[in-house]
């Protein structure tokens, strides 16, 4: 594998040398995208994308909250070594100076650059998108972002409110524009800019939508008729999983629109009418960003940058069935639940497109004309093996020829440059010839609580860090789930194993939606102990 890997790095660097590097994040993204299999998506640029990229159809966030979730990706660190779980922490400041993906290639020569979301904004990257470690150049913020929140949708009445569902016309809206058009504008003055530059560069686009509101230009809501949306099969909470698993939606009921439903929190459920309505606009917005994305990768290759650019685009969590879109009658995302930790992840290797055809011969009937035909499948771009979000620093250290050492033990911990992931260039060149190899066993997140009920105040969904009293650990292996919550000390950031207030278990076999809790089932108590094991022993003893 090592050989193999060596040959792939010499390939790279010989071919177009150091690479550029077009890291693209897309808000809250669920894979409703048609290179996922999601039949009412519609999404023609990203699934043109995914034609010529590795396919990753088992990513992992380590959290399924914004702030913690993209400092773990960026520092490739697990949320437990950051002790980072809600928004108001910098982990400069509060835990250790590790080293971020743009500051390593920052000081390996590349020029690094930040535009729309990439960190979280405010504390959680000290007010400053952690400038002037990360980026070479002053980060990019749209204009229109203090209309975030701004009463601009139409409600019932006619008159402006703060909906969630927020479809807009661009003439009606302050400067005409949307936040994610002038991060496009910006990302496409960079790529001009630096086209005729001699140092490679690192230019991250954080995309906001989907992301609540659902605020998006109306014409898209033409690619999704209401008619073809329905509710999800298991839009209930399931009877034997503990409440302290439920996230109430509460960034939800705050909006107008939901908060005039008068639901009784926090186990209502939103009236089947408007979940529809949510749904429809939930897969226009990913249209629109869609949209977005087709006209950077147009810009890309106007300025003769694609042959020498390395793609990622992945979300900071969330996935199909995703951002929860009525699934266990939740919505958004706070949970440990797949449809929270799951995430969309493409990545596209010039190099590396088409370097064999590992198709293989078999035989199918012409029924039309009734004989055997010979048919060569499609190159074997997905892979299944299971990644994580942490996993990508190091894959894009390799890349760039600047690779980083695995964080071993404690000591190494304290290190400002070590991953706590696992390059997944070796996964990536064995797809391309259909090779299988011996992969992580099983990955790992959490999720923290203020207690064993959902609440608004503490807020059950994100907890400051002094209110946390419980962390949901989970680990997914190819087959289960298994979910462990236990008491938690915020003083000294350590769980109290001994004291388990609930556990939940998934058999993804027969189960994939995670509608029933299979822990208590004799059955399976072997099985549960063995991944109790698995989840104490810690991501370390799971790598290859």
């Amino acid at each position: 594998m090592l050989l193999q890997l060596f040959s792939v790095l010499l390939l790279i660097s010989t071919t177009i040398g150091r690479p550029n590097f077009l890291f693209i994040i897309v808000d809250d993204l669920r894979p409703a995208l048609g290179c996922y299999g999601d039949k009412n998506a519609y999404t023609p640029n990203i699934d043109s994308l995914a034609e010529k990229s590795t396919v990753f159809t088992h990513a992992f966030a380590q959290q399924s909250l914004c702030a913690p979730s993209r400092n773990s990706m960026l520092t490739s660190r697990r949320p437990d070594t950051l002790r980072l779980y809600d928004f108001y922490s910098y982990w400069r400041k509060d835990v250790g100076n590790f080293t971020t993906l743009p500051q390593h290639l920052k000081n390996n020569g590349y020029t690094t650059m930040s535009i729309g979301k990439v960190f979280h904004p405010g504390i959680s990257s000290n007010g400053s998108d952690d400038s002037p470690f990360s980026w070479t150049e002053k980060p990019f913020h749209p204009f229109t972002d203090r209309y975030k929140d701004a009463p601009v949708c139409q409600n019932s009445k006619n008159k402006s409110a703060r909906n969630l569902v927020c479809p807009v016309q661009l003439s009606m809206i302050p400067n005409n524009t949307l936040p994610d058009m002038e991060t496009l504008n910006a990302a496409s003055s960079f790529l001009q800019l630096h086209s005729q530059k001699i140092n490679p560069f690192f230019l991250a686009v954080g995309f906001q939508k989907p992301h609540i509101p659902l605020k998006y230009p109306e014409e898209f809501l033409i690619y999704h008729p209401l008619d073809k949306f329905s509710i999800p099969d298991n839009y209930q909470w399931s009877i034997n999983v503990s409440s302290v698993a439920y996230n109430p939606w509460t960034d939800l009921r705050i909006r107008e629109d939901v908060n005039a439903l008068n639901l009784k929190f926090p186990w209502q459920k939103i009236p089947f009418n408007f979940a529809i309505d949510i749904i429809q606009s939930y897969y226009a917005a990913v249209t629109y960003i869609d949209h977005q994305i087709g006209k950077l990768l147009d810009e890309l290759r106007k300025y003769n940058l694609e042959e020498n650019t390395v793609i990622i685009l992945t979300s900071d969590h969330e996935y199909i069935p995703g951002w929860s879109l009525g699934e266990h009658s939740e919505w958004a995302k706070y949970s440990n639940f797949e449809v929270a930790l799951k995430v969309p992840l493409l990545i596209s290797i010039p190099t590396l497109s088409n370097i064999k055809d590992c198709g293989v011969d078999f035989k199918k009937i012409n029924e039309s004309e009734g004989k055997i035909e010979s048919v060569r499948k499609k190159n074997c771009n997905q892979i299944n093996e299971l990644v994580e979000l942490v996993d990508i620093f190091p894959t894009i250290a390799e890349l760039a020829n600047t690779p980083i050492k695995t964080c071993i033990d404690s000591d190494d911990e304290e290190s400002n440059l070590c991953t706590e992931g696992y390059s997944m260039l070796p996964l990536i060149e064995a797809s391309k010839t259909c090779e299988k190899l011996n992969w992580k066993k099983a990955v790992f997140s959490q999720y923290p609580r203020p207690g064993l009920e959902p609440s608004f105040k503490p807020n059950s969904d994100k907890p400051r860090l002094k209110e946390i009293n419980i962390m949901g650990y989970t680990v997914r292996t190819k087959r289960f789930r298994y979910t462990a919550w236990i008491s938690f000390s915020s003083n000294n950031f350590k769980p109290i194993w001994k004291k388990i207030v609930a556990e939940e278990l998934y058999d993804h076999t027969t189960d994939p939606k995670e509608t029933v809790n299979q822990v208590k089932f004799s059955k399976f108590h072997k099985i549960k102990k063995k991944l109790k094991k698995i989840l104490l022993a810690g991501w370390r003893q799971a790598l290859p």
